[in-house]
């Protein structure tokens, strides 16, 4: 399975735009499936960031939705959480991407921007952002123990 790894940064180009790491490209590419967009950009719900997910990955993410009564105020409430503010958009032959305005105000995005691999998903986040984020999630970190694999060492 392909997953998104590492951090990069970037910078915009003269047109507002930002390439995506290759890297990250050929996971996007591995993951498509014919006829979708191969991203879908939205803002994070708990941090100053933008979420970028495969398309597939975001299909699986709303997948609860449908058990949930098509005309109840939690399935209204859950799907505009998902869906209002998510942009599906494929990058250019080059791997460059131009973020709506919406999405680099959340991010606080200017000049340079950081790709930091989630496994299934990036973010993109405002650089100095995103070492304070990676600082405070290693120190969090120490305190998590991961639950033991099933059939195996754990």
């Amino acid at each position: 399975m392909s997953v998104f790894l590492g951090t990069h940064q970037n910078r915009f180009d003269a047109k507002g735009r930002v390439s995506i790491p290759a890297g990250f490209r050929s996971v996007l590419r591995a993951q498509a499936t014919e006829g979708e967009s191969l991203l879908i950009l939205r803002p994070s719900h708990t941090q100053p960031c933008i979420e970028a997910w495969p398309a597939t990955a975001f299909a699986r993410l709303a997948q609860p939705l449908d058990q949930l009564s098509m005309f109840s105020d939690e399935h209204d409430d859950l799907a505009a959480a998902l869906y209002a503010d998510a942009y599906p958009l494929d990058p250019d032959r080059e791997g460059r991407i131009i973020l709506p305005d919406f999405l680099r105000e959340h991010a606080g995005l200017s000049d340079s921007v950081t790709f930091m691999g989630l496994g299934r998903i990036f973010q993109i986040w405002e650089p100095a952002a995103a070492q304070q984020r990676v600082a405070e999630a290693r120190q969090r970190s120490r305190r998590v123990t991961l639950p033991a694999q099933k059939g195996g060492e754990g």
